[in-house]
């Protein structure tokens, strides 16, 4: 006997023959994209997949420093493994950072707007500084002032302090359960409506937390406690993410087990619906940009009782 029903009215993206269509695209056609620039591919191994993330990150270090040029880069908190493997690859091989410009694209706040202060035990800067930075040997690290956080004071001219440095070689993220790109959350896509043109303009704000990022992340960073997880965040926009003349997305969204996954749907949805304002991850679908896929998130959407 058949089910009807309609989506939950607090989902903005509504568009039920699209979720039907992604949610039906198998493992095995996963990878494939009208657009070649648009580089999906599944790394089966979670080791391998986060080597290969820390491996792209000090590539385009080392690669930048050869050259004698700066190396911008936009980077999210996580996933965190690859920051570990990166600082040991930089120190055992005595890559200088010193040319090193880093900008984070996100960082939580409070129901006032006030970014969380860099000593909170659950800010972006302290897991960055504890992951990353402080793991490099201190003649390597970047210079302090080259390493950036988005915070209420700054947060309007984000954007200008990134096309100041030069712009972003690369911008790192992930996706989000609601299809967030950073904190940048779908619900904001009901102010643009189909003007994509000015949405693919919006330079970050502070915003509201959607629901599902919300549960997001209190199942990934806070024990599962969404009593803990602030109600909003500083977020860069659109415009910083497609700004930048190379993206690598990594998708790690499992919750535990192979079994279990919080990421297979819309890891779908962001790589093969439509691009629109309300799935904000869709717009990556029309750029040069590495999405890479764990293996126990690309797996088939199903219902499973077992």
């Amino acid at each position: 006997m058949g089910f009807t029903y309609s989506l939950s009215k607090w989902i903005p993206f509504r568009d039920e023959k699209a979720c039907a269509r992604v949610r039906a695209i198998k493992r095995s056609d996963l990878t494939k994209h009208a657009n070649k620039k648009f580089r999906i591919e599944v790394i089966d191994d979670k080791i391998q997949f986060y080597s290969r993330f820390a491996l792209d990150i000090v590539t385009r270090i080392k690669s930048a420093g050869d050259a004698g040029k700066t190396c911008v880069l936009i980077l999210p908190v996580g996933p965190v493994p690859q920051y570990r493997i990166a600082a040991e690859m930089i120190n055992q091989m005595g890559i200088s950072c010193r040319h090193l410009i880093t900008f984070n694209m996100d960082e939580y706040a409070n129901e006032k707007g006030e970014t969380a202060p860099a000593d909170w035990e659950g800010s972006f800067a302290t897991s960055m500084r504890q992951s990353f930075f402080e793991k490099l040997d201190p003649k390597l690290r970047p210079l302090d002032k080259n390493i950036h956080f988005p915070t209420h004071r700054n947060i309007e001219d984000y954007w200008k302090m990134i096309e100041d440095a030069g712009g972003a070689d690369c911008c790192y993220g992930g996706i989000g359960w609601c299809g967030h790109i950073a904190f940048w959350e779908s619900h904001l896509g009901l102010e643009f409506g189909d003007d994509l043109k000015s949405y693919k303009q919006a330079h970050g704000r502070i915003v509201e937390l959607n629901p599902m990022t919300i549960m997001q992340n209190a199942l990934h960073t806070f024990s599962s406690d969404w009593s803990w997880v602030p109600p909003k965040a500083a977020s860069i926009g659109p415009r910083e993410i497609l700004g930048a003349r190379d993206r690598s997305f990594w998708l790690d969204g499992d919750c535990g087990s192979a079994a279990m996954s919080w990421q297979r749907f819309i890891a779908r949805l962001v790589a093969h619906g439509p691009v629109n304002t309300l799935v904000p991850g869709s717009i990556l679908q029309e750029t040069n940009c590495g999405y890479h896929i764990l293996g126990s998130v690309a797996d088939d959407v199903k219902i499973d009782f077992s």
